[in-house]
């Protein structure tokens, strides 16, 4: 129980369902503020009293379990790391990989319980031979499937969604209002929750070395400096403070970083566009495409590849999903041993696609699973970076 009006919807919903419902709040900050500002932020002590005082009102046990260290570690700690690395990472998504569907389930099923149920709009269905599967809601405009894409067949066996068929949030708030639920009206929360004033550049600046370093274009030309390129993400336009203006006047945007060498790459908007995915450490959520699973099975040896499969791909959490088509190849991982790859190919070029994003892949509704993208570029133009990571 987050302290917002969803997870005390949820909450409530399974106890009219029948279920022994206890109430956890998830403590992520060893210093948490006193109050959250209007929307930003989360997990503050106001936020663990208004889950209290659900909790109160449903007449379930409510406790507060630490989770700071894990947090600090498998979310803050490799948010840190990989724009370190050049890499734009999603802290929502590896707080559900890590924290939510891992930490908390472990120490929920230790404890004799059976699942965990929050308050994500996102839908777990049965298929024909019984086995759980992960659907888009019923409202596409809140759809969280997105950021549970991480979610494993084992992990998807022990959740509850009883948010999944609600039509909208003005519902979800009419029903905490008809329960006497004081988060009615309470607003969202957005932004990164570690970072409530929202300034990420100035928050990364306290934790990653910034070297003032060159911007340069396509050709290589040095165009303008920056103050650290570790603060900057593909697709950015606003910050470059670029004083030669591009030959046809028209905006610049950051289209590579180059931690290893301090540049940033910009060019113009066009160039944003890529229409090939490489995904690094692939997921599924519930089983395998039938297709990729040779090729994923112990033994599969590097430069094997599975048959395409028809997907929509999706690499933000509420952006449009894009028709393509995905196979799996086998390459040599870090260590040297053999590592499967997600290959997407987009039927209509996205635009700004950086590497650390996520991209999840739908059939219809259904979410098949996800990877970290590792390079992204444009087949027409493989010369062209793209963010595709050159040069890390």
């Amino acid at each position: 129980m987050s302290g917002g009006v969803d997870s005390a919807v949820a909450a409530a919903r399974a106890v009219d369902a029948g279920h022994d419902v206890t109430g956890v709040h998830l403590a992520l900050s060893r210093t948490p503020g006193t109050l959250r500002t209007g929307s930003r932020g989360c997990c503050t002590i106001e936020d663990s009293r208004d889950a209290w005082r659900a909790a109160d009102v449903l007449g379930i046990p409510y406790y507060v379990w630490d989770f700071s260290e894990r947090f600090q570690a498998d979310v803050v700690d490799d948010f840190v790391a990989e724009y370190a690395a050049g890499r734009t990472p999603n802290p929502c998504l590896r707080c559900n990989e890590k924290i939510k569907f891992a930490a908390l389930l472990e120490k929920a099923l230790a404890l004799g319980f059976d699942a965990v149920c929050t308050g994500h709009y996102a839908k777990v269905v049965q298929d024909a031979d019984g086995r759980r599967e992960l659907h888009r809601a019923a409202d596409w405009a809140k759809d969280q499937s997105y950021v549970l894409g991480v979610l494993t067949a084992e992990q998807l066996e022990h959740v509850l969604l009883p948010l999944a068929d609600t039509p909208s949030k003005a519902e979800v708030r009419a029903e905490a209002a008809r329960r006497g639920l004081s988060v009615a009206q309470k607003p969202d929360s957005h932004d990164i929750c570690f970072i409530p004033d929202g300034d990420t550049r100035g928050w990364l600046a306290e934790r990653i070395e910034m070297r003032e370093g060159e911007i340069r274009d396509v050709e290589g030309t040095v165009v303008g400096t920056h103050p650290g390129a570790n603060a900057f993400t593909v697709g950015q336009r606003k910050g470059l403070r670029i004083g030669t203006p591009a030959p046809d006047g028209k905006p610049r945007f950051v289209l590579e970083i180059r931690p290893k060498t301090n540049e940033v790459v910009v060019g113009p908007e066009s160039m944003l566009a890529v229409d090939e995915l490489r995904g690094i450490r692939p997921s599924w959520a519930g089983a395998p495409v039938p297709e990729a699973v040779p090729v994923l099975r112990p033994g599969a040896a590097a430069g094997e590849a599975s048959s395409s499969f028809p997907v929509l791909a999706q690499v933000r959490a509420h952006g449009d999903p894009v028709a393509a088509r995905a196979h799996v190849e086998v390459v040599e991982g870090p260590d040297g041993a053999p590592a499967p790859e997600l290959v997407v190919r987009l039927e209509q070029p996205l635009r700004g696609v950086a590497p650390g994003q996520s991209v999840v892949l739908y059939q219809g509704t259904r979410v098949l699973g996800q990877a970290t993208v590792d390079r992204a570029h444009s087949l027409a133009r493989p010369d062209v970076a793209g963010g595709s990571g050159a040069g890390r």
